[in-house]
C-alpha cells in the first residue's frame, strides 16, 4: 500500500498567530522536588527558549496570544482532571499560576485567554479572537507538549487550521510522551512539527513580503 502525495504547504499559511501555552510563573519560581505536575529534563530551557518565539513575532508584527490554565481556589472547575497524575495546580491568586509575563517579553496589545481545561479552544473566546485576527496558521509552543499543546493543537487542526508546533520550544510530562505527541500531530499535518530557527525565519520572511 503506498500513501497518497502530500500537498506542500508552507511554514506560514495565510496569517499566523504565536500561541503560547500555560507558560507560567511557577516553571521559573518553583524548584520543587516533587511537582504537581511533572516535566521531562530540560522543561524550563525550552520555555524560557520560546522568548526568541515572542520576540521574533512581535518584530514580524504576529499576534501574540499567551493562554493561562487557571482553576478556582474551591477545585469545582477540575472537573475529571485529577483523576489521573495531576495534582491541583494553577489555582487562581497562586503566584505560580501568574503567566510569566516578564520572562516571555509580554507586550502590551498582546492577548491573554484563561481556560480551565487542557485545550485553549474549550470553552473559552479563542476562536471568537482567532476570527477576528483572521488567523489561518497556529504556531504552538509551551507545555506540556502532551497534554496542552497537543488538545489545543487537534481542536485546531479539526477547525481547519494550519498547526506548527515547535519542537524545541515545547516540553512534556515526559521524553516519552513529549516524542510521542509530536509524531501524533505530525500525523495530522505533514509539516506541523517545526523547529525554532525555521519558526523565526518564516516569520523574518513574512514580515519582508509584507
Amino acid at each position: 500500500m503506498t500513501s497518497k502525495p502530500k500537498q506542500a504547504r508552507k511554514l506560514i499559511e495565510g496569517r499566523a498567530a504565536l500561541i503560547v501555552i500555560d507558560i507560567q510563573k511557577s516553571t521559573f519560581i518553583d524548584d520543587s522536588e516533587v511537582r504537581s505536575i511533572d516535566n521531562m529534563p530540560g522543561y524550563k530551557d525550552r520555555m524560557s527558549a520560546a522568548r526568541g518565539l515572542v520576540d521574533a513575532a512581535h518584530d514580524a508584527r504576529i499576534p501574540v496570544i499567551f493562554i493561562q490554565e487557571v482553576h478556582r481556589p474551591d477545585l469545582i472547575d477540575f472537573g475529571r482532571e485529577l483523576d489521573g497524575d495531576e495534582d491541583v495546580h494553577c489555582l487562581d491568586g497562586d503566584p505560580r499560576t501568574e503567566v510569566a509575563k516578564e520572562e516571555m517579553g509580554f507586550r502590551n496589545g498582546d492577548y491573554l485567554i484563561p481556560k480551565r481545561r487542557y485545550s485553549a479552544f474549550f470553552g473559552t473566546d479563542f476562536e471568537i479572537l482567532l476570527r477576528g485576527l483572521k488567523v489561518d496558521t497556529l504556531i504552538l509552543c509551551g507545555g506540556l507538549t502532551d497534554v496542552c499543546v497537543h488538545y489545543t493543537f487537534v481542536d485546531g487542526h479539526q477547525s481547519d487550521y494550519f498547526c506548527r508546533v515547535v519542537e524545541d520550544c515545547v516540553g512534556g510530562s515526559s521524553v516519552e510522551a513529549h516524542e510521542a505527541a509530536l509524531r501524533a500531530m505530525e500525523y495530522l499535518q505533514t509539516g506541523a512539527v517545526q523547529t525554532r530557527s525555521a519558526v523565526i525565519s518564516a516569520m523574518i520572511e513574512q514580515k519582508q513580503n509584507a
